[in-house]
C-alpha cells in the first residue's frame, strides 16, 4: 500500500489531532483535500475510535468509500458504530460482497442483519452466496463479481460483454470461460482478447486450461497458491467445476500478510493484534498477551520442580547452577530455529505432514552438528575457567540438548498440522518450556555420571 513518509504521516497526524481538538473542521477538510485514500488511511489508523469518525465523514464521498474498503474489518466496525445509519447503509451497498461478509464477522447480529436487509435483493443474494461459505475457506473470501464468456462465443461479442460488465466486475483482466451449464472450461486474459480478430476469431481457439481451486478449500492454501503461480486472479469453482467466484492478487496478498502477522505473533507467544498497533486499546495488548503468559509460567515451574529434584546435586557441586542460564538458553533458542523453519516451510508447501520421518532425521543431525560446535566451545571454556571434567559435562550436555532441541522443534509443529492445529501454536513458548525441563533432567544425569555425584 502507498503510504506517506514517516515524518509527513507524523505531521499530518499531529495537526489533524490539534484541529479536532480546536474543533477547527473547515481547516481539518482542508487539509485532508490532497490526500490521497492510502494517506488517509495512514492517518485513521492513528486516530481514537471517536476522531476517527469525526476525520471520516469531513471526507468527499467517491475518497469515503476508497478508504472505508481500505481499512481493515476490525477498524471499519468500529467506524460503523460512530457513522449514522444513512451513511452506513449507503457505504455498505457500496462494498463488494466478500468486503461486505468480512465487515458483517466483526458486526454484532443486530446490525449486520439490518444491514443486509437494507441491501438489493441481488446484492442481498451476491453476499449471501459468500456468508453460505465456512470461516476459513476460500469461498468466504472470494468475489462473486467476474465477467465470464462463453466458449462458442466471437471475439467480438466477448469484448461486447466484457465492456458492458467492466464497472461491476472485480477485474477484467483474467476472463473465465465456461460452458452452457456454468461449468468453468478455460481461461484468457483481456490481451488475449484484445490482440485477437474480433470477428474471425472464436474464444475456444484463444482459451487455456484454467488454473482453480475448490470453494471449500482452506482460503490460506489458496492465496498461497494464487502468489506461487503469479496470477492475477486464481477462479473459484464448487465440487462439480461450477464457476462461483474469484480471487483477486491483491485479495490474496491481504491474505497471506494476515496469515503471518498471525503465525508471527503465536510464535512469540501472544494472540495477533487484529487492528493497527497505535490504534489498539491496551486492554487488547494485554489481554492479547496474558493468557499465553500464564500458560507459559504454569509451564515454567516444571522447571522448578527438576532443579528440587536435583537439589542434592548441585549442592555438592555449586559450579553446576551457574551453567543452567546458558544451557536452557541454547536449547530453547535451537528448538525455536527449528521450529520457526518448519512451520515455514509448512506455510510454503516445502513440507508436508507426509515428512514426519524425513524432517526429524534431518533436524537430529543438525542439532547433532550444531551441539559439536557449541559443546566444544563449552568443554574448552568450562575447562579453562574451572575443571577438565566440568567442561566434559558442558561439553556432552550442549550435544544432546542441541539435538534433543532441533529434533523436537521439526517435529511439534508437523504434529500441529497431522492434528489440524496451528503450527505456530505449537512452537517457540511450548518448545522452550519443554526444553527446559528436559534439558535440565540430562544435564544432571550426565554430572552425576562424569563427577560421580
Amino acid at each position: 500500500m502507498v503510504s506517506v513518509g514517516d515524518s509527513d504521516l507524523e505531521a499530518t497526524t499531529r495537526l489533524s489531532k490539534r484541529a479536532l481538538r480546536a474543533q477547527a473542521l473547515i481547516e481539518l477538510t482542508e487539509m485532508l483535500a490532497p490526500l490521497r485514500a492510502p494517506q488517509v488511511i495512514a492517518v485513521l489508523e492513528r486516530l481514537s475510535e471517536r476522531d476517527r469518525a469525526v476525520v471520516y465523514r469531513l471526507l468527499p464521498k467517491d475518497l469515503a468509500v476508497e478508504v472505508f474498503e481500505g481499512l481493515g474489518p476490525a477498524l471499519q466496525s468500529g467506524l460503523v458504530r460512530g457513522l449514522g445509519d444513512e451513511d452506513v447503509a449507503q457505504i455498505f451497498a457500496r462494498l463488494g460482497p466478500d468486503d461486505r461478509v468480512s465487515l458483517l464477522d466483526e458486526l454484532p447480529a443486530t446490525v449486520a442483519t439490518r444491514l443486509l436487509q437494507g441491501l438489493s435483493q441481488g446484492e442481498r443474494g451476491s453476499t449471501a452466496a459468500v456468508l453460505g461459505y465456512p470461516a476459513g475457506s476460500i469461498g468466504r473470501r472470494m468475489s462473486p463479481r467476474y465477467v465470464a464468456v462463453h466458449a462458442e462465443m466471437s471475439v467480438a461479442v466477448a469484448l461486447d460483454r466484457v465492456r458492458s460488465r467492466i464497472e461491476d466486475a472485480e477485474t477484467v483482466y483474467t476472463v473465465p470461460v465456461i460452458d452452457d451449464d456454468r461449468r468453468l472450461v478455460g481461461v484468457m486474459s483481456l490481451r488475449d482478447l484484445m490482440r485477437a480478430e474480433p470477428d474471425h476469431a472464436r474464444v475456444d481457439q484463444l482459451m487455456r486450461p484454467p488454473y482453480s481451486v475448490l470453494a471449500s478449500s482452506d482460503a490460506e492454501a489458496a492465496a498461497r497458491r494464487c502468489a506461487d503461480l503469479k496470477l492475477l486472479a486464481l477462479l473459484v469453482v464448487d465440487e462439480e467445476e461450477l464457476l462461483v467466484g474469484i480471487l483477486t492478487v491483491d485479495d490474496a496478498l491481504r491474505i497471506l500478510e494476515d496469515a503471518e502477522s498471525e503465525d508471527q505473533a503465536r510464535i512469540a507467544g501472544s494472540e495477533p493484534l487484529r487492528r493497527p498497533y497505535l490504534s489498539t486499546p491496551v486492554h487488547a495488548i494485554v489481554r492479547s498477551r496474558l493468557v499465553w503468559l500464564l500458560v507459559l509460567a504454569i509451564g515454567a515451574t516444571l522447571t522448578v520442580q527438576v532443579l528440587e529434584v536435583f537439589e542434592a546435586t548441585i549442592s555438592q557441586m555449586v559450579v553446576l547452577s551457574v551453567f543452567i542460564p546458558l544451557l536452557i538458553g541454547t536449547g530453547g533458542n535451537t528448538g525455536n530455529q527449528a521450529a520457526t523453519t518448519i512451520t515455514r516451510a509448512l506455510a510454503l508447501d516445502d513440507v508436508t505432514p507426509r515428512d514426519f520421518r524425513r524432517v526429524p532425521v534431518r533436524e537430529a543431525w543438525t542439532g547433532m552438528s550444531l551441539g559439536l560446535v557449541l559443546g566444544t566451545a563449552g568443554f574448552a571454556l568450562a575447562a579453562l575457567f574451572y575443571d577438565p571434567s566440568v567442561g566434559a559435562v558442558i561439553g556432552l550436555t550442549l550435544l544432546a540438548i542441541c539435538t534433543l532441541a532441533a529434533t523436537v522443534g521439526g517435529l511439534m509443529p508437523l504434529a500441529a498440522k497431522t492434528v489440524c492445529a496451528d503450527p505456530a501454536v505449537f512452537s517457540n513458548p511450548f518448545i522452550t518450556t519443554f526444553v527446559d525441563a528436559t534439558g535440565l533432567i540430562i544435564y544432571f544425569l550426565i554430572a552425576k555420571a562424569v563427577l560421580s555425584l
